[in-house]
């Protein structure tokens, strides 16, 4: 029998730009889903799967009703998906995990398959540095800031959201785009000192939007997933290699 792989598909960001070009992405994530559920073991969506989403207590953002049903079709055969949470829709309560059977996370995990160490998770605020953004991830994962935020009407609370992710977007796409070599990527930084304290065979991240493979020792290595707005990449385990893959395409 063939033996069943690990999936791993990063930033979405479904939502952005626009509402006509997230369709078109949303549909090519379901064609993709659906074509790695027939050998998949796991599936593991590392983060800003959304551009931006709360949950209120009786209503949430609209749109997206494809992937999430195909997500909650996929669980309900038995296949695990697991959805770590971003820093884009970092206010993910339970509506998703209830709804979609999916198992939710809010930091980096552990996980061993096949006999191989790995981390996984999302990637923000990882690493020495970046300060300012610490901060700003303690501010609104605060409940005191969620239930603040919840007494703005959904009119304009998604809008003013939807509003600032834009503007963020702008203002880190160079960034997004550049390896700035191993000394000044955080993620890189971060795995490094992981290693020191515990062997990984690979750290998966999201976040950095670009498609990394980075041999941190002779047998440690960091991958970083990329993203679906520009490199439509993901990452496959077949319990030998781990293989990065880019610009993924349905099949006719």
């Amino acid at each position: 029998m063939q033996q069943k792989k690990i999936y791993f598909a990063s930033d979405f960001h479904l939502g952005a730009p626009s509402y006509e070009s997230s369709l078109e992405r949303e549909k090519r994530i379901v064609a993709w889903l659906e074509e790695v559920r027939v050998d998949a073991a796991e599936i593991f969506l590392i983060g800003d799967v959304f551009d931006f989403w709360f949950e209120y207590k009786r209503a949430i953002p609209k749109g997206f009703v494809r992937l999430q049903g195909k997500i909650a079709e996929i669980t309900d055969s038995g296949i695990p998906v697991h959805w770590f949470i971003g820093n884009h829709d970092m206010w993910i309560f339970d509506y998703i995990p209830k709804e979609l059977g999916v198992k939710m996370y809010k930091t980096e995990i552990e996980r061993e398959f096949f006999g191989k160490k790995f981390m996984i998770g999302h990637g923000d605020g990882l690493g020495p540095g970046d300060r300012g953004y610490k901060f700003i991830k303690k501010v609104f994962r605060n409940k005191v800031c969620q239930w603040m935020f919840a007494r703005l009407h959904p009119n304009f609370g998604i809008g003013l959201a939807n509003f600032l992710s834009r503007k963020s977007r702008v203002s880190t796409g160079q960034a997004d785009a550049t390896f700035y070599g191993e000394d000044k990527e955080m993620l890189i930084q971060f795995c490094k000192s992981k290693l020191t304290e515990k062997h990984f065979d690979y750290f998966v991240f999201g976040h950095r939007h670009l498609p990394i493979e980075f041999e941190l020792s002779a047998n440690s290595k960091y991958i970083n997933i990329g993203d679906w707005i520009t490199y439509f990449s993901y990452a496959v385990f077949d319990g030998d290699k781990l293989e990065l893959i880019q610009n993924y395409k349905p099949k006719a």
